[in-house]
């Protein structure tokens, strides 16, 4: 385990934590401890002056002279005493013997290999041990909860606006957890209007429309104002792609909680085939490897046929030269180097996309600046890209044409 990951879990702190301040505490109050056993030892073990009297059956006293003890290695004690004729005697006091097993005796003391460096090391490693195995069981069920409301967090960060939280205990966890769900449950209800006020409006925006486009077919093709009816025209087609795009797009947004299988199951769809189509309807070039086949995607034919079509049409609109009349446009469809995708390529030979766009231009209403003046659009075409892309498990990206101009990759899993 990487120092990084003790550093990002809050319940590994808390428990090294814990063991450390233990550990320091065991090594200090064993230190004060063996430093007492020492002194003692040296105290029993120097020689001390005492008094010993001796008598014999009638009581007479034979010797009181004072007498020096000295500690037996292993225990008891030995003095020596001085009588009055000048016979020195010593005088044995082995110690206490007791069962095996039994309890200790008065003024016993601690096992031997207690006193030992090696007894001792034992001791404050099972300790350690002890403190480590008790420790980790109460810190990791204390953080345990921290670590479901973080990922919890995380998920509706994401995106997933109806992820909610656990709520148990009555701690500070708990309540945070409570008042996230109430503020989640806020948002997803606001998201929620928000989408379906965006969708009703949309829908409603159809039947006016309509009425337009057969009031100026009725109209008649009067040359004089010939202008005026392709300016109007070209409106209604902006606002009814627009319409279009917004109801896609909400159809698509599945972060509040949409039915993913709002598009039906998926299928086997021919990608070479579908690129042919669309390359024909909007006079691109389309480039395929020769040999190439199989160039089949699970997904849903519907939405991938949006994919190439807005791809197309947004290098058809924005990949113009300087000085062309109409921009060319190629698609090019293969595998990837290793065979588990199919890459799909559109390239344009208009100004391209600067580095420091490229990830913009695939959020939502974001155009180039200018590009709205000069060429229209509502700037959801390559929002729409990305989402159906990323809906089958692919990726897309803008990247630098050869010899200039925008080249827009999507890869999507065979």
């Amino acid at each position: 385990m990487s120092l990084s990951v003790f550093g990002q879990r809050l319940y590994l702190r808390i428990w090294l934590a814990v063991v450390a301040a233990v550990t320091v505490l065991t090594l200090v109050v064993g230190w004060l401890w063996q430093q007492a056993l020492e002194r003692d030892r040296a105290e029993r073990e120097a020689r001390v002056t005492r008094t010993i009297v001796v008598e014999n059956a009638a009581g007479d006293v034979l010797g009181d002279a004072p007498a020096r003890a000295e500690r037996i290695p292993g225990g008891g004690w030995r003095f020596e005493v001085v009588m009055n004729d000048g016979e020195r005697l010593y005088v044995t006091l082995p110690r206490p013997n007791r069962q095996p097993g039994g309890p200790p005796g008065p003024g016993s003391r601690a096992p031997a290999w207690l006193l030992t460096p090696a007894g001792f090391a034992w001791l404050l490693g099972l300790v350690a041990l002890a403190v480590a195995f008790g420790a980790y069981p109460i810190v990791r069920r204390l953080t345990k909860r921290l670590e479901t409301l973080q990922k919890g967090v995380e998920r509706w960060g994401a995106g997933d606006l109806s992820a909610r939280m656990p709520v148990s205990g009555q701690d500070e966890v708990a309540f945070l957890a409570e008042r996230f769900n109430v503020a989640a449950e806020r948002v997803q209800t606001l998201v929620q209007a928000h989408k379906r006020l965006l969708a009703n409006a949309s829908h409603e925006l159809r039947s006016p429309l309509a009425r337009i486009r057969m009031g100026l077919a009725l109209v008649g093709d009067d040359p004089a104002h010939r202008a005026q009816r392709a300016e109007i025209s070209r409106s209604i087609d902006e606002l009814d792609q627009l319409i279009d795009e917004i109801l896609l797009a909400s159809r698509l947004d599945l972060r509040d909680g949409a039915d993913p299988a709002a598009f039906g199951p998926t299928e086997e769809v021919d990608l070479l085939g579908l690129a042919a189509e669309e390359c024909a309807r909007s006079e691109a070039q389309l480039d395929v490897p020769e040999g190439a086949h199989d160039l089949v995607v699970q997904g849903h034919a519907r939405l991938l046929r949006r994919v190439v079509r807005n791809l197309l049409e947004n290098a058809r609109r924005y990949g113009r030269a300087v000085g062309a009349a109409n921009a060319e446009v190629s698609l090019s469809l293969g595998r990837s180097p290793d065979g588990r995708l199919v890459v799909l390529a559109v390239e344009d030979h208009g100004p391209g996309v600067p580095a420091d766009l490229r990830e913009r231009i695939f959020e939502p209403f974001f155009r180039l600046p200018g590009a709205s003046e000069r060429e229209g659009g509502v700037g959801l075409g390559l929002a729409l890209v990305r989402t159906i892309v990323e809906r089958h498990d692919g990726w897309v990206r803008c990247e630098d044409r050869v010899g200039g101009g925008a080249r827009f990759v999507v890869g999507l899993p065979v």
